[in-house]
Formats: structure tokens, C-alpha cells, sequence
């Protein structure tokens, strides 16, 4: 009777992940954020420089010093992928495996970079690298140019692009159990043997991200290189000054279109990175 009495409790209808007005809320608000700072602009782009097909670009190929300065583009930010690619690596290692005084520190410096305008690091490196500068005078004493250089262009990729590796390979540092790297040491493995084939492999997808990010930043990047390059057709100009030239002399369709055939190319390889960083991802969750 006392159980026939009780009144019957119904089971709480279960709700889908996802599935609340306020979730949706958030979702086209992320929507409508992104389609207005990134697609709007980025459809803009392509609009102005393919709307009448590929003449525009063609137009802009044709210039004198065109296509030098997109291989220039290429090829520095290949050399600077490759070189934070190395130094990254081994300033994420220092970080997370070395523990020193200043660390912390050091930490904060690689994000410098990040803070820093880019313009700026340029006005800093002509500053130090200058025919004027102490530094720059004993390197042209030496028969080494550093300002309106491709060195110079260099030095300022490397110098914007510093924190991309780094920040990208220090996290999967953090996960990796030292507890490998000692039972590789206590089988007779040296630190060089014990990270090449424990650490690297585990590694890898990270460090090919990192690069790709860096070479991608790379096509795009103008405040640095302006200051320190000299633009100089067919020697130090790159495809992004190019472009500002191309504004400048009222060229908007063929601007747009080389704009939109680095952005292309940057957009390829932040594909290619989240494939790279999905697949980590889901290693360690597997």
C-alpha cells in the first residue's frame, strides 16, 4: 500500500550535448564574430582580386621584380622554418627539462616576440644591425651587411616567428613521462641517443606544426621586413612589400590578388598544421 501510495517520479527527459538555447546562443555568436573579422574580409579579398578571373593576377606576375619577390618570400620563410624549427626544439627542451635559475624568465623573453609591434623589432634590429650601430660598424668591417640584406630580412623573421615552435613543442614536453627518458638512460642511451629515438618521434607532429606556423607567418609578415630590407627590387623585396607597392601606385585588383594567392598558401598550411596537431592529440587521448 505505502509503495502504491508514493507518487511516481518520471525520469528526467536527458538533453543532447549541445542541445540549449544558450549553447546556440554562444555558437552563432562565435559564428557571426568569425564571419565578420575573418570570412567577410577574406571574401572581400578574393572578390577584388579574381572577380574578373586571373587577370588581375596575371597583371600583377607581369610586374618587373614580381616574381622574385614571391620566391624570396618562399625561400626566407623555408630558412627561418627550419632554423626555429632546431632552436625552438631545443629552447622548449631547456624550459621544461633543465631546471635553472631565470627560468621563468627566459620563458617570459620568448614571449616578447608576441608583444613586441612588429614594426618595432624592425626600428630594433636596424638599431643594432645599422652601418651606425657598434655592432653593424665591426660586421661591415668585416665585409658583412646586415641592413637592406636578405641577413637582415632573416634576422627580423627569425626574430617574429621565435615564439611559434617553441610554444607549440613545450606543451607535448610537458606531457611526455620523464620516466622514459631515465630508463633510456639506465639502458646505456646518451641524452643525443635518448631523444632522437624517444622524444623526437613523440615530437615530430609537434615540431612540423610549429614549422609550418613559422612559415606561414612568414609570407605575411611586412612591419619588420620594411625597415630592415631596403626593398630593393629583384634583391630584398618581398611579396608583402610588394603588395604595399602595388597600393600604392592605386593597383587594388592586382594588390587583391597576390593577397589572395598568399593568403592561399598560409591557409594550406594552418590545414595541414591542425591535421598535424589533431592527430597528436588524439595519440595521447587514445
Amino acid at each position: 500500500m505505502a509503495q502504491a501510495t508514493l507518487p511516481r517520479i518520471r525520469p528526467r527527459a536527458r538533453r543532447e550535448p549541445g542541445a540549449g538555447p544558450g549553447r546556440w546562443a554562444l555558437r552563432g555568436t562565435a559564428i557571426v564574430y568569425l564571419g565578420l573579422f575573418v570570412l567577410l574580409p577574406v571574401v572581400a579579398i578574393l572578390q577584388a582580386g579574381f572577380s574578373g578571373g586571373l587577370e588581375a593576377l596575371r597583371s600583377a606576375l607581369s610586374s618587373f621584380g614580381a616574381w622574385e619577390a614571391i620566391k624570396l618570400s618562399l625561400f626566407m620563410a623555408f630558412i627561418t622554418a627550419v632554423i626555429n624549427g632546431v632552436m625552438g626544439t631545443l629552447l622548449a627542451y631547456v624550459l621544461v627539462r633543465i631546471p635553472f635559475p631565470g627560468r621563468g624568465l627566459l620563458s617570459t623573453i620568448v614571449d616578447l616576440p608576441f608583444a613586441i609591434p612588429t614594426l618595432v623589432a624592425g626600428v630594433m634590429l636596424r638599431a643594432i644591425y645599422g652601418p651606425n650601430s657598434p655592432i653593424g660598424g665591426f660586421l661591415a668591417d668585416h665585409g658583412i651587411q646586415v641592413v637592406f640584406t636578405q641577413i637582415g630580412i632573416l634576422l627580423a623573421l627569425l626574430f617574429v616567428t621565435l615564439p611559434l615552435v617553441v610554444r607549440t613543442v613545450q606543451p607535448v614536453l610537458l606531457e611526455l613521462d620523464p620516466a622514459e627518458e631515465e630508463a633510456s638512460r639506465v639502458l646505456g642511451a646518451g641524452r643525443w641517443t635518448t631523444f632522437r629515438r624517444v622524444m623526437f618521434p613523440a615530437l615530430l607532429p609537434a615540431i612540423a606544426g610549429g614549422m609550418l606556423l613559422t612559415f606561414a607567418r612568414c609570407l605575411g609578415e611586412f612591419g619588420a621586413i620594411v625597415i630592415v630590407s631596403g626593398n630593393l627590387t629583384g634583391k630584398t623585396l618581398t611579396a608583402p612589400v610588394f603588395i604595399f607597392q602595388l597600393v600604392s601606385q592605386f593597383k587594388y585588383p592586382e594588390a587583391a590578388a597576390v593577397s589572395g594567392l598568399l593568403f592561399g598558401m598560409a591557409f594550406v598550411l594552418v590545414l595541414i598544421t591542425e591535421r598535424l596537431v589533431s592527430t597528436r592529440t588524439a595519440g595521447y587521448t587514445g
